[in-house]
C-alpha cells in the first residue's frame, strides 16, 4: 500500500507506451470475450480502509476510489484481496486487535454482500465462486508487525481466512528487514525463519513485497512452497526498492512464484520518483492538506490524496502517467520470469492510479493491450489469474503434505 503520508503522488507519461492506450469503450469483442472469460485476480487492494468508517457501501457505485461490486462486475474482477494494514510503527497487541478488527470488517462485508461476494481460501474456492458467477473475496495481511511476534496469532488469522501475510511493510518487524528501512537483522532472523516455516504449514502465502533483498533470499531459501510478491513491480523500469531486480524475479520463478504487477505510479515510472525527489515542498503541502482534511481517517486520505494528486497533474506541477506503464512492467516480468511467473495486485484504493486505469472497470483494457502486443490468449489468462491459482494450489499441495507429516 502506498500511503498518502508515506509518499508524494503521481505521475509522469510514459515515453513510448502511448500506442498502447486503449478507451474503455474501444475493447475488441475478442479482448472483451477472453476477458470475461477469464477469471480475473487482482491480489491487492486496500479498500478494507473504506469499510472502517461505516460510510462507504461496497454495494453501490462509488464516484470516488477504484472498487466497488458495480464496478468490480462492469470490470470482470472475479477475485479480490483485501488488505490487512496499518503503519509499520503500530505494533504489539494494539496492532492486532486493529487487524482483527478488519479482518472482521471484510468478513462483515462479504455476508451483507452474499449474493455477490463469497470468502475465499483456496484455488479451488475461487473457481467454485466463478461458477455460481460470484467474487470470490479473500485477505491477505500486509505486514508480519501485525503478528505480535506471535505464532498463535499467525494461527489465528489463517483460521479466519487469510491466505497471504507480507512479510514487513515499510519498517523493519522484530524479525526481518524492510526494503524501505535500515537493516538491523540481516535479512529474517531464526525467528523469521520459522514464521515461513509455519506459514508453509498453514497454507498461507509467503508475501516478499516490501521485504529487503537479503529478506527475500532469506525466505526463498527457506520456504518449501512457491513464494510471490503481492504487489511489486520491475526495479529495471523504475528504481524503487521494493520493486524487484531481474534475478529477483528469475530466483523466484525458478521456485515457481509470480511477481504480481503493482500499478502506483511511483512505482511503474522513474520520471516520477525523480520528479519527487526534485520536489519535496509538493509533498508538504499535500501532507499538511490532508491532515487538515481527514486527520488520520485512512479512508479519506486515499479519496482526498487522489483528489490532490491530479489537480497538481492538471495544474503542471506533476506529469502524467498513462496506463501504458503496467503493460510495459508485465511485459518486462514475462521476459525475465517466463509467462508462468507474472500476475496482476493493483493497488487499487491505496495509491495514486495511472491515467487510464483509474478502477476496476479499466480491468479489460488490459487484456485489449497484451493482445496488441502479441500475446497468445491462453497466455493473457495466465497473467490474469491462472498463475496465481496456480501458486496458491501448490501452496495448498505443500500444506497438506507438511500436515501430514506430523
Amino acid at each position: 500500500m502506498v500511503r498518502a503520508l508515506l509518499l508524494v503522488v503521481v505521475c509522469v507519461s510514459a515515453v513510448g507506451v502511448a500506442g498502447l492506450a486503449v478507451s474503455a469503450d474501444s475493447i475488441s469483442e475478442k479482448a472483451r470475450k477472453l476477458h470475461f472469460s477469464s477469471i480475473v485476480v487482482d491480489t491487492h487492494d486496500d479498500t478494507t480502509q473504506r469499510f472502517l468508517d461505516g460510510k462507504f457501501e461496497l454495494g453501490m457505485r462509488s464516484s470516488s476510489g477504484s472498487i466497488d461490486i458495480p464496478r468490480m462486475k462492469e470490470g470482470g474482477l472475479g477475485a479480490i484481496f483485501f488488505s490487512i494494514w496499518m503503519p509499520s510503527k503500530i505494533t504489539g497487541p494494539e496492532a492486532v486487535n486493529r487487524a482483527l478488527v478488519q479482518i472482521d470488517a471484510v468478513r462483515e462485508q462479504v455476508r451483507k454482500h452474499s449474493n455477490e461476494l463469497v470468502l475465499a481460501t483456496s484455488a479451488a474456492e475461487i473457481r467454485e465462486a466463478r461458477r455460481q458467477g460470484r467474487i470470490a473475496a479473500l485477505m491477505g495481511v500486509e505486514g508480519g508487525h501485525m503478528i505480535n511476534s506471535d505464532l498463535g496469532v499467525l494461527r489465528s488469522y489463517a483460521a479466519l481466512g487469510v491466505r497471504y501475510m507480507t512479510l514487513t511493510h515499510t519498517g523493519n518487524t522484530e524479525w526481518a528487514d524492510a526494503s524501505t528501512d535500515k537493516a538491523v537483522h540481516n535479512g529474517l532472523t531464526d525467528f523469521g525463519k520459522d514464521i515461513v516455516r509455519e506459514m508453509n504449514r498453514l497454507g498461507v502465502m509467503v508475501d516478499i513485497s516490501h521485504v529487503s533483498d537479503k529478506t527475500f533470499y532469506d525466505a526463498l531459501e527457506v520456504s518449501k512452497a512457491p513464494l510471490f510478491a503481492s504487489h511489486s513491480s520491475c526495479r529495471a523500469i523504475c528504481a524503487a526498492a521494493r520493486n524487484m531486480t531481474d534475478q529477483m524475479m528469475k530466483d523466484l520463478a525458478a521456485k515457481g512464484g509470480v511477481v504480481q504487477i503493482n500499478y502506483h505510479v511511483g512505482f511503474l515510472s522513474q520520471e516520477f520518483r525523480d520528479a519527487e525527489k526534485g520536489n519535496p515542498e509538493l509533498d508538504k503541502a499535500r501532507s499538511a492538506e490532508l491532515v487538515k482534511l481527514c486527520g488520520d481517517n485512512e479512508g479519506c486520505q486515499i479519496i482526498e490524496g487522489e483528489r490532490i494528486t491530479r489537480e497538481y497533474v492538471e495544474q503542471g506541477k506533476l506529469p502524467r502517467v498513462e496506463f501504458g506503464k503496467i503493460i510495459e512492467h508485465i511485459d518486462h516480468a514475462v521476459k525475465v520470469a517466463g509467462i508462468e511467473h507474472v500476475g496482476l495486485g493493483s493497488d487499487f484504493d491505496g495509491a495514486k492510479m495511472p491515467y487510464g486505469m483509474e478502477d476496476a472497470t479499466k480491468l479489460p483494457k488490459i487484456t485489449e493491450a497484451l493482445l496488441q502486443k502479441g500475446y497468445s490468449e491462453g497466455d493473457v489468462k495466465k497473467i490474469l489469474g491462472e498463475n496465481t491459482l496456480r501458486v496458491m494450489t501448490e501452496v495448498e499441495r505443500v500444506s497438506r503434505e507438511l500436515n501430514a507429516g506430523k
